[in-house]
């Protein structure tokens, strides 16, 4: 019962930008849980795959830090969008970091066009940390 209290005062707090912290529900229930990841994680990304946006909310509350969302391909050399930390919003990716350019490319022949309501294509990476040689290899 105190934990969904918490949980659900913390939940609000994060939905209406006021942060992850809460005074009284930090000490009463989520630094003990925050202490099992060793107390001082301030930061979390997660990749690979999308996550749904009520787990990660939870565990942004949970853990009481910035879980930011990445995506990125192997040739692009991992990450190459991530969302901003203290963003509220879930399930995107954020937009493009330093070192990478990105575009959407036409495929007519799959009817993907990046000028249809619902723009679609390839997507394409440009920058330094992008793998050369990777290209039908």
């Amino acid at each position: 019962m105190l934990v969904n209290k918490g949980l659900e005062s913390k939940l609000y707090y994060l939905k209406n930008g006021e942060g992850l912290k809460h005074k009284l529900w930090d000490a009463l229930v989520f630094n003990k849980i925050k202490a099992l990841l060793g107390g001082k994680v301030r930061f979390m990304a997660t990749g690979s795959a999308p996550i749904a946006g009520d787990v990660l909310d939870f565990l942004k509350v949970c853990f009481s830090c910035d879980i930011c969302e990445a995506y990125g391909m192997t040739e692009g050399g991992g990450g190459s969008c991530m969302t901003y930390p203290g963003d509220p919003n879930t399930g995107m990716v954020g937009g493009p970091l330093c070192n990478v350019k990105i575009r959407l490319r036409d495929v007519p022949e799959m009817k993907y066009l990046s000028t249809d309501p619902t723009p679609g294509g390839e997507i394409c990476f440009q920058g330094p940390g992008v793998m050369t040689g990777y290209f039908r290899n």
